[in-house]
């Protein structure tokens, strides 16, 4: 079974990442974390060496995997590196903040034929998402025509690094909690090639933070639907999780309702589906879904196939939200 490393430990959402690899009989053999406080807190819950730099990683030709959620600027040239020394790649979103880097990306990757995998953990970490897939691959509500999204975040401002608020370093609100949603949209419209038809964000809340967008919203058009997605950091301190997370995906026979994170005032237990087509209404009971990432891309990494997902998905989830960021007009408080 395959072998794999960490590298960077700025997000939570590492822990998740590794807990896929675990779930799929990966071995966890090491990591390095140049901060000593995150280091500190990380090496209490897993009982792997701690590596004396990112060579000791990178030279070890053991290990064919490495996982990353450092501070997202540095998330690319990373993967760059490992590429380059035979191993694959795993980051978490979003996995790069500028279209020079993706071009880079895309460069060494073409060149090395190495997967450089990103956990949109907002589809392959929610049960209820994956269930929506199987689905929409079924036929449950026709073809699939729109997506609608929304992102909703708790800032938590008080607890978060300086990076995340430096426009440089975290990439935007579109380029990071935004990509989540675009690849939901490529993936349920099953398109291959879209544009971004509209954009914008804003900073409403935050203006002691002139670089953090606290509000954004894009339009996009694919070859095989349309979608519309709105992400914010307002998430008030009543509800009972980090962000009521939804997706809605309209097909030509019937529709599908995703609440991933709570149903509000109801349950607060996550992955509620609900699915309305031509015979009537019914709530999809998610228990016991497989989250089938892991176990299919260590079925990649070692078949050197795209099962997991599609190396061009991957790609173009993060080309159109780099795009959105981009293009976007600014409002309120933004510097």
């Amino acid at each position: 079974m395959i072998r794999f490393a960490v590298i960077g430990i700025n997000h939570l959402h590492i822990y998740g990442m590794i807990g896929h690899l675990l779930g799929a009989n990966a071995t966890f053999v090491k990591w390095y974390a140049a901060e000593p406080d995150l280091a500190a807190n990380f090496a209490t819950r897993y009982d792997v060496p701690q590596a004396s730099s990112e060579a000791e990683i990178l030279e070890d030709e053991s290990i064919v995997l490495v996982l990353s959620s450092g501070i997202a600027s540095q998330r690319a040239p990373l993967g760059i590196r490992v590429m380059q020394h035979g191993k694959d790649f795993l980051s978490d979103k979003p996995g790069m903040t500028s279209l020079a880097q993706l071009e880079a990306v895309r460069q060494v990757q073409a060149a090395t034929k190495r997967i450089y995998s990103i956990c949109y953990s907002e589809h392959f970490e929610t049960a209820c998402t994956v269930k929506a897939g199987e689905l929409v691959q079924s036929g449950a509500i026709g073809k699939v025509i729109q997506t609608l999204g929304i992102g909703p975040h708790r800032a938590r401002v008080a607890h978060r690094p300086e990076w995340f608020f430096q426009k440089e370093h975290y990439g935007g609100i579109l380029t990071d909690i935004g990509s989540h949603q675009i690849e939901q949209f490529l993936f349920f419209t099953n398109s291959s090639h879209a544009e971004v038809l509209h954009s914008q964000v804003a900073n409403y809340k935050y203006p002691q933070y002139p670089e953090f967008e606290d509000f954004g919203e894009m339009t996009l058009r694919g070859d095989g639907g349309h979608g519309y997605v709105r992400l914010d950091w307002y998430t008030p301190d009543g509800l009972s999780t980090w962000g009521d997370g939804r997706l809605v995906i309209l097909g030509t026979d019937g529709y599908l309702e995703l609440r991933k994170y709570v149903n509000l005032a109801t349950q607060a237990s996550p992955d509620h589906l609900f699915l309305v087509d031509q015979h009537g209404e019914q709530k999809i009971d998610c228990t016991g879904v497989e989250l089938p990432f892991g176990r299919q891309l260590v079925a990649d990494i070692i078949n050197r196939t795209e099962t997991h997902m599609p190396q061009s998905r991957t790609f173009l989830a993060m080309e159109l939200a780099l795009k959105a960021e981009q293009q976007a007009t600014r409002l309120g408080n933004l510097k």
